[in-house]
């Protein structure tokens, strides 16, 4: 549409020509002329110019009332949506089924009396500002009322006992913090310098695209396929489909769906897409364990005790949402080929779900980080990192060498990578090859996920450090596991980010004897937030909610590793990681239209597969008798904001400014997070 036309500013322009004609008729006579005369001239002076200053004058207030007018939209748009916040968090609070599932924990308790002794604090420091005694501190000789004597008492017990542990342990986090941005640092640069030397693995051979004519499938080896699931309803058909179509010689893989499901409609489901494949000619195995015992270290090590496996030579492992290109084992198996010490091929996830919501775009960050800078870098210079557990290649030798899947953590993956690595063998992580995969979009079930993860590390620790030490690779090797990859990555940071910025931090403005620098509080963290997000550089725009998120999860983070260290009951709960199964449909269809070679190869009917909508009719029925989710109240998280909130408050009334802005909007993200207003909204 078109805007109306501005009649009054067309009435004020004829007047002006009509007033000023005899400027145009005395330069010249040809009114086209005098057009552009007026164009590329300077004009004489108007004799009106009172009359233009009161119209610019009338157009300059209509501009005004627009701007105004956008910035009340505005306004409204903000005050609709912190009514619809506050409505949310107040129906989270008063639902009825908000803390029925929570059970007492030790550290809820200890931050539930830590929230106690802050409020008390701040009613005493309250007192002492309307009483002045912020400015003039009264000492105990010249207190004459028993309150002010009380408070002189106080201020001496708080410099002369309390404040000098609290600084010096404020010291020791301030230390461990340096440290571990120096190995942060470190990192970065080494990423830095393989993409200016172009450093990457190298196969000695590779494998033509697609089906060659008179090609020998003898050169191809023996690959077993494992894709281990547990109730994984929204996500089983992508995976088998994306498995069955590679690019290998059927006759030269085998795929094993192993399946630990305990609901039997589930297991209906997985054995008919199973069977579909198999009438497509596809070499697929339907196994459950009757005695599911061991989570996926269990149903692992069941299926590679099967007589056949002695035939294989490689075991690709996808877990139930991750989705390898057609070329992934064309582009993995390559690297064994004259490395005969190479135990394992690791590729980088992608994420189908990364934009999803801001819960998904903080996680995809971190994980950037840990694929582009951590594996990358420890792959290239000491042929060593963590197994990610999936959208890997093993060697089944190495497997072997090292004692075979263990079910002692919840960490299965990192510990067979330590044994192997300290078996000799080495790893080769593949920053090119990507396996689609997708993020938790809930807090509940990232929440789980990183609980999980930060216990099972701590669990290992304590399992295999005299191992370390008795093992025969070198002394580097060892400092590096023990100090770098147990220590500093998997103990020191999540305890000291949340003692340092969620205990000790509130702790220093009631204790202001106590101090930390502003540069510990603001400076270096924001500077190691740039570093962390470089891998992601479309991710900038979300810096200060990442610096802020990744605080609010040291909470989870921390419990989880004293768990797993203390070997606490939490520590040994294995809880399936909830998918979504969003891309699920665009990709059967892809699937479908991928396999009619299949179809063609092996002279079937299309009728014997149906195209899965049986099947997927039944997901669909199954789906609607699920029960309704809820999201959930998050006591700790919410605890500790009124902590870091209360502790504002006393900061405010110091007039500290870093400190009093980082307390604030670091509890307003412990208050979101707490209501469980961040990522997929389900109630």
């Amino acid at each position: 549409m078109s805007p109306a036309p501005n009649y009054e500013f067309q009435e004020w322009w004829n007047k002006q020509r009509d007033h000023n004609h005899h400027f145009f008729t005395n330069d010249t006579t040809n009114p086209t002329d005098a057009v552009l005369t007026v164009q590329i001239s300077n004009p004489l002076p108007d004799p009106t110019p009172d009359k233009d200053r009161s119209r610019s004058a009338r157009q300059l207030s209509w501009l005004c009332l627009l701007r105004l007018h956008q910035l009340a939209n505005s306004l409204a748009s903000i005050a609709n949506a912190s009514l619809l916040l506050l409505r949310t968090a107040n129906r989270r609070i008063f639902s009825p089924d908000s803390s029925s599932h929570y059970s007492a924990s030790r550290l809820y308790r200890v931050i539930k009396f830590f929230l106690f002794l802050v409020i008390l604090l701040l009613c005493v420091e309250l007192l002492a500002f309307f009483k002045g005694w912020h400015f003039s501190p009264p000492s105990v000789a010249e207190a004459e009322a028993a309150v002010e004597l009380v408070y002189a008492r106080w201020l001496e017990i708080r410099a002369d006992y309390l404040a000098p542990p609290l600084q010096s342990l404020a010291n020791v986090c301030i230390v461990l913090f340096l440290v571990q941005s120096v190995d942060r640092v470190v990192l970065i640069f080494g990423c830095f310098w393989i993409k200016f030397r172009k450093l990457k693995p190298t196969a000695a051979m590779e494998y033509p695209a697609g089906r060659v004519e008179g090609e020998n499938v003898e050169d191809y080896p023996m690959v077993l396929v494992q894709i281990p699931m547990c109730n994984e309803r929204e996500v089983y058909q992508q995976s088998i489909a994306a498995v069955c179509i590679m690019d290998w010689p059927k006759e030269r893989m085998l795929v094993q769906v192993l399946d630990d499901s305990d609901d039997v409609n589930v297991q209906l489901l997985i054995k008919a897409e199973v069977q579909k494949w198999q009438h497509r000619g596809v070499h697929i195995l339907y196994r459950h364990r009757l005695i599911r015992t061991g989570y996926k270290a269990g149903n692992l090590k069941s299926a590679m005790n099967c007589d056949y496996v002695k035939n294989y030579e490689f075991v690709a492992i996808f877990d139930a949402d991750f989705q390898p290109a057609p070329d992934f084992l064309k582009k993995t198996i390559p690297h064994f080929k004259g490395n005969d010490d190479i135990a394992l091929v690791q590729t980088r996830w992608a994420f189908v779900n990364k934009d999803e919501n801001l819960l998904t775009r903080l996680q995809n960050i971190n994980l950037s980080f840990h694929f582009e800078v951590e594996q990358q870098v420890n792959g290239v210079f000491i042929n060593f990192f963590g197994f990610n557990g999936t959208a890997g290649v093993w060697r089944i030798e190495a497997l072997e060498d090292c004692g075979g899947w263990l079910e002692r953590t919840t960490v299965e993956d990192m510990d067979i990578a330590v044994r192997a690595h300290l078996s000799g063998w080495k790893f080769v992580y593949l920053n090119d090859v990507k396996c689609l995969c997708e993020l938790p979009e809930s807090y509940e079930a990232y929440k789980k996920q990183q609980h999980r993860w930060h216990s099972g590390p701590m669990q290992l620790f304590r399992l295999c450090f005299f191992d370390i030490l008795r093992s025969k690779v070198r002394m580097a090797k060892k400092a590096n596991l023990i100090f770098l990859f147990f220590l500093l990555r998997k103990l020191i940071l999540p305890f000291y980010s949340f003692t340092l910025f969620c205990i000790i931090l509130p702790l220093t403005m009631f204790l202001p004897e106590a101090q930390l620098p502003a540069w510990v509080v603001c400076y270096v963290p924001g500077i190691m937030s740039v570093l962390n997000i470089l891998p992601a550089p479309r991710s900038f725009p979300f810096l200060v909610p990442y610096l802020l998120f990744e605080n609010t999860m040291s909470v989870t983070k921390f419990n989880a590793m004293i768990s797993g260290l203390f070997r606490f009951g939490s520590s040994y709960e294995w809880i399936v990681t909830k998918k979504s199964g969003r891309s699920s449909e665009a990709d059967l269809v892809a699937y479908e239209k991928e396999s009619d070679t299949l179809m063609e190869a092996t002279n079937l009917l299309r009728s014997s597969s149906d195209s899965g909508l049986e099947e997927l009719s039944k997901l669909e029925a199954t789906k609607k008798t699920l029960k309704t989710k809820r999201n959930r109240l998050y006591r700790k998280e919410l605890a500790l904001a009124l902590v870091l909130l209360t502790a504002s408050v006393r900061s405010l009334l110091s007039a500290q400014g870093i400190h009093f802005y980082f307390l604030l909007f670091q509890g307003i993200s412990f208050l979101v997070v707490g209501l469980d207003l961040i990522g997929e909204q389900v109630s």
